[in-house]
Formats: C-alpha cells, sequence, structure tokens
C-alpha cells in the first residue's frame, strides 16, 4: 500500500491486531509494515516512531468503551456498565496494562473514558475532590482484577503450550507443594475447579464491585 493511500487509522487499527497477538516487545514496525503491503518508512511517516503508535494504540483501545447515557440509568447500573466494560477491554488487549506502566498513555478515547467516569460519580452526589477519589478507587480495582485474569490465562495458554516442558511442570509441583504445608492454602485448593481464569475473575469482579459501590453509597449524604 503506497505511503500516498496508507493512512494512520489504518496503522493504528492493524498495531492493534499485532500487539493483540505479540504484545509490546512482538510489535515491530517492519513487521507491521509487511502486514499493510507498505515499507516501514512509511508506516514511521505517519506515526514518527514505535513508541508513539502504542500510546496511538492504547488510546485506541480505550475509546472502544461504551459510554452508559446517565439521563436513562443510574450512577450505580452507570459504574457497573463502565467497569464491565473496562475489563472485558483489558482482556481483550492483554498488552494495554504492561504499556501503561512504560508509556504516557492518554488521548481522546482515554480521556473520554475518564470524564465520563467523573460524570458518573458527580451524579452520585459526590463533590469536590471526592469525585476523583471515588472514580480511582474503582478503576484501580477493575484494572487489577482484569490484569490478575490476564495473567492467569496467559499462565495456563503457556502451561499449555508447554505440556511436556519438565521445568514448568516442575515449578507447578513445587507451587502445590508449598501451598499444601498451608491449611488455609489447603482447603482452598480443594475447592479449585478448571473454571475458565475469565468466568472466575468475572465472578470476582462483580463481587468486589459491587462491595465497593456500596461502601461509596454508604459516604453519601443521605437524600430526600
Amino acid at each position: 500500500m503506497p505511503r500516498e493511500t496508507l493512512t494512520r487509522e489504518q496503522i493504528v487499527r492493524a498495531a492493534v491486531e499485532l500487539l493483540d497477538s505479540k504484545g509490546v516487545e512482538g510489535l515491530s514496525m517492519r513487521q507491521l509494515g509487511s502486514r499493510l503491503g507498505s515499507a516501514a518508512t512509511s508506516v514511521y511517516w505517519h506515526v514518527q516512531s514505535k513508541e508513539n503508535l502504542v500510546v496511538l494504540a492504547a488510546d485506541t483501545a480505550w475509546g472502544e468503551l461504551e459510554l452508559p447515557d446517565l439521563d436513562e440509568v443510574d450512577w450505580r447500573t452507570a459504574a457497573t456498565a463502565m467497569a464491565n466494560g473496562m475489563y472485558a477491554m483489558i482482556l481483550r488487549h492483554p498488552w494495554l496494562v504492561p504499556a501503561m506502566s512504560t508509556h504516557f498513555v492518554y488521548g481522546p478515547g482515554k480521556a473520554r473514558h475518564d470524564d465520563h467516569l467523573l460524570a458518573i460519580y458527580e451524579a452520585a452526589g459526590f463533590t469536590g475532590r471526592d469525585v476523583e477519589q471515588a472514580m480511582k478507587v474503582v478503576f484501580t480495582f477493575v484494572l487489577g482484577t482484569a490484569l490478575g485474569a490476564a495473567s492467569e490465562i496467559a499462565w495456563k495458554a503457556r502451561l499449555g503450550r508447554a505440556a511436556g516442558d519438565e521445568d514448568d511442570q516442575a515449578r507447578v509441583a513445587r507451587m502445590t507443594e508449598i501451598a499444601m504445608r498451608f491449611p488455609r492454602l489447603r482447603a482452598l485448593s480443594e475447592g479449585w475447579t478448571d473454571d475458565d481464569p475469565a468466568t472466575t475473575s468475572g465472578r470476582e469482579l462483580e463481587f468486589g464491585l459491587q462491595t465497593i459501590l456500596d461502601g461509596l453509597q454508604a459516604r453519601l449524604p443521605a437524600r430526600p
């Protein structure tokens, strides 16, 4: 695809797909150019650098989130919808959280998301700095839960690919042996199942989120 017909939007979308499959470390401008049928120099011409491309791709991911209409739903319903959407988005793009730890990710997509979150907690009745604090406590919880689920999914996928890898199997056996020394971990492990990590973490998300929202609601002044 010649540079004249290649657009930044096409490049960023292709980068998101490549990041989804390869991660940040696997993103190559040459490979991206090959996927687009263009030279790496043409890709650079549109996005300047790999670092800038990661930022653009990350902001595109944030822009995928749907924003609930606060004229149609109450604040808790809106907060729950935003949390579930963010959780699902991070699982779709597991490279996003690592990218945010090494790149300053901020653009129209992320700003749009953050502004609507602030609107939700303003609608709840929080004022001043409490609006930001309420938003952050929920955001941080969802981010951590999604990161845990993504890590577990990646770990199980690695074990599946390395079923015959003696080192990995030995590590699992060692972890199990250590856990069995402690009564509460042992009792917990007996109830473990082979549920999909995303499903298990989704239940944890629901429990934790509603607990946090209950706590936030309790901090609000009584309304007539």
